[in-house]
């Protein structure tokens, strides 16, 4: 059974930078050929898709997140990590991590996790 699990601050001021991290069980993040992803939700909103990082280290990312986002990995923990840079409180959302199987079609996810940006 492969688990997710997001970890990171709740709560972030207005152009600081928002890290979260996720911890994988159950599956390597350098298992071919998952891809690891990072998802939000804004409140009233539909999920958003910003970007992943790929079994073999290679990174993707929403177009309109691209100059902001930064998801990067450390093997020897199984995690995967998210930074966004200069928030603002539209980045307001739950975070979610999942490992994509194919474009856009995610079989595990975490719990998620609430960021609110806020000073």
């Amino acid at each position: 059974q492969v688990q997710l699990q997001e970890s990171g601050p709740g709560l972030v001021k207005p152009s600081q930078t928002l890290s979260l991290t996720c911890t994988v069980s159950g599956d390597s993040i350098t298992t071919s050929h998952f891809y690891w992803s990072w998802i939000r939700q804004p409140p009233g909103k539909g999920r958003e898709w910003m970007g992943a990082i790929a079994y073999d280290g290679d990174t993707y990312y929403s177009e309109s997140l691209k100059s902001r986002a930064s998801i990067s990995r450390d093997t020897s923990k199984n995690q995967f990590s998210l930074q966004l840079h200069s928030v603002t409180p539209d980045d307001t959302a739950v975070y979610y991590c999942a490992r994509e199987v194919a474009p856009h079609t995610y079989d595990y996810w975490g719990q998620g996790t609430q960021v609110t940006v806020s000073s």
